[in-house]
């Protein structure tokens, strides 16, 4: 997936280069840019076509977060629907139009042998499940627009989010910045990026698991019980939701000790275990176990990626319009956006 990314922050920096030396908000210029990276390399699709799909799914998020806490009376809502309900609904039905409309065309390409298969990216492998010949093994179309949601929805929320954060805290941080810089430099010269060299950034990969620590991207998940569990002195029954709160993980000081809130990424240095003294539940930023995310490596080589071309290019600094606001919208977000000053190297 490396050539797609690349060429996605190629575009991006190519606008870039008419805003040198001015203010430039970071925040939705990483949207964009994960947007269309998403949209290549799972979809085969173009930007306007997944910026439509995310348009839709960042309302239906604002929406679902607005009435997180709030209990629906059983029944009421097949009388009479709230003004977010009723939004709601038209969305969702949006999103299952627009994800049924790539799949028509996919299937459309097979039929008249234009392509001799679905193809073999993200939704390829679902139009393959959605058509299987084994009942059993079969995708309902519910599934299939479901996970094209997820995807579409996590690949680009979590990645635009980390990259959005660690930009803040190097511009704020400039001391680290230019070490990050010079390591870039020193394994990839000027050239563009490659997955050799991304293993090799250790700096960059303790910068980046500092971030996830401070500025998580999803600050909790919830999971459901299957059967009945102790849990330390706690007995819970089967059925219950619990809350798993991430970002309280990474900011406690029990864990972490008395510095937990200052921006450290030397605690990294001799990698993940060593920071955590061998907890393996006190860094969860892509959560534990055989519910951790699929798209870990895919999140963060993209940031590196993106970081890496960025700092080969230019020096950014915090502008004085900043203000500080992490809001959880299912993912943590800079309310206001985060503005840097570019200074072209």
């Amino acid at each position: 997936m490396n050539p797609a990314v690349i060429a996605s922050v190629e575009t991006m920096l190519e606008k870039w280069k008419g805003r040198e030396g001015e203010e430039i908000e970071v925040f939705n210029e990483f949207r964009l840019l994960t947007s269309e990276v998403i949209s290549r390399t799972a979809f085969g699709s173009n930007y306007l076509e997944g910026k439509k799909i995310f348009d839709m799914l960042t309302k239906l998020a604002i929406l679902v977060s607005r009435n997180y806490f709030k209990t629906p009376i059983p029944g009421i809502s097949k009388i009479w629907k709230t003004a977010d309900e009723i939004e709601s609904e038209k969305l969702a039905n949006g999103i299952h139009d627009c994800v049924m409309e790539m799949v028509k065309r996919r299937e459309k390409k097979v039929e008249t042998g234009e392509a001799d298969g679905f193809g073999n990216d993200f939704l390829g492998l679902l139009i393959n499940a959605y058509r299987d010949f084994d009942e059993k093994n079969r995708f309902s179309i519910e599934d299939l627009v479901d996970e094209c949601k997820t995807f579409y929805f996590a690949g680009q929320e979590t990645t635009n989010s980390l990259l959005a954060w660690t930009i803040l805290v190097l511009a704020i941080h400039t001391k680290w910045q230019e070490k990050t810089r010079q390591e870039v430099f020193e394994v990839f010269g000027d050239q563009n990026p490659n997955s050799e060299g991304i293993a090799k950034l250790k700096i960059m990969n303790m910068i980046v698991n500092e971030t996830l620590r401070l500025y998580s991207p999803v600050a909790a998940v919830i999971r459901k019980i299957k059967k009945e569990v102790r849990l330390g002195k706690l007995v819970l029954p089967a059925n219950l939701e619990i809350l798993i709160p991430i970002i309280a993980l990474h900011h406690d000081p029990q864990l972490w000790g008395d510095d937990v809130h200052l921006f450290k990424p030397e605690r990294f240095v001799e990698g993940i275990a060593s920071a955590t003294k061998y907890n393996s539940a006190a860094f969860i930023p892509f959560s534990m176990g055989p519910r951790s995310c699929v798209g870990m490596s895919f999140a963060t080589t993209e940031t590196k990626v993106a970081l890496s071309m960025i700092l080969q290019r230019y020096a950014f600094t915090l502008s004085p319009t900043y203000v500080h606001a992490p809001f959880p919208v299912i993912t943590l977000q800079p309310q206001h956006g985060i503005q840097v000053m570019l200074h072209p190297l």
